[in-house]
């Protein structure tokens, strides 16, 4: 009769992980980190703000290189420009690294791993509640701008509407893909905010400009090809990217962040179960 009570006594890495899941979402949601990067996701929303007041105090709207700008063109510049190319490594990088190390910082990592649960079941509850977090942080930022910007220019919400769940759906996917990267940098190394800093904004943008097989080992290679607006020339490094860069299929970049999530998060999981943490007094 003791054998069967046991089992019991041990859940699956799923039940495990759903566990976690829940004790870790208000957690997050109500941290510093999601307050200050809260703070974050407004810059955007105040951005198309007064863009949308300088589009109705003047009649000849807002302008780019004396052009009339359309809404959805200027809205597809600012999820180029400030979700893709920042804001979505740097919630991956500021949460992906922290779902272990913040256990190990405050002490609390002991309390964990004492309970009657798969060790990886940990980070994969912390990993689910960091990507609902995560997208709850980004949806309303990114759909305030959406109707504040779109209508500038006499362009249709309707229209435009399909392409804006499009944008969502990419972003959950590469908030998906840079998490699950960053989990792994935060149970192998030490300092993994400053290395995930280094690869998000050095390694990245560095092999995305030059030819050959590197770029494959980066997210926003594949992340590069959901996007549906036009990538814009807005400097140097954009034009480079025009000439050299080889946009895949979608196809081909849903499975590559595809297998990139399951690997690294594989990895990570693994990591934790062999790693001993030892805990500074």
């Amino acid at each position: 009769m003791t054998e069967p009570a046991t089992r019991r006594a041990t859940p699956s890495v799923f039940v495990s992980a759903m566990r976690i899941f829940d004790l870790s979402l208000g957690q997050m949601l109500w941290s510093r980190r999601s307050v200050f990067l809260g703070l974050l996701l407004g810059g955007p929303v105040l951005l198309a703000i007064a863009l949308r007041v300088v589009s109705v105090l003047y009649t000849s709207g807002f302008r780019i290189n004396g052009a009339q700008a359309a809404g959805a063109s200027v809205f597809g510049m600012m999820i180029w420009l400030l979700y893709i190319r920042f804001i979505v490594p740097v919630l991956g990088v500021f949460y992906g690294t922290a779902l272990i190390a913040d256990e190990v910082d405050d002490k609390t990592i002991t309390y964990l791993f004492t309970r009657p649960i798969p060790r990886r079941a940990v980070l994969f509850g912390k990993f689910l509640a960091y990507l609902v977090c995560t997208v709850l942080l980004v949806l309303p930022s990114v759909m305030l701008v959406f109707f504040l910007i779109v209508p500038i220019g006499g362009s249709s919400i309707g229209e435009a509407f399909p392409s804006l769940l499009a944008d969502l759906a990419m972003l959950a996917i590469g908030l998906a893909a840079y998490g699950a990267v960053f989990a792994l940098v935060g149970t192998r190394l030490k300092r993994p905010l400053i290395v995930g800093l280094v690869f998000a904004f050095g390694w990245e943008p560095a092999v995305l400009l030059f030819p050959g097989y590197l770029k494959r080992l980066t997210v926003a290679y594949y992340l590069q090809a959901l996007v549906r607006h036009e990538m814009p020339q807005d400097s140097a490094v954009s034009m480079l990217l025009q000439v050299f860069r080889e946009v895949p299929s979608v196809l081909t970049s849903l499975v590559g962040l595809a297998v990139i999530v399951g690997v690294t998060l594989w990895l990570a999981g693994r990591a934790v179960e062999q790693r001993e943490f030892v805990l500074d007094q």
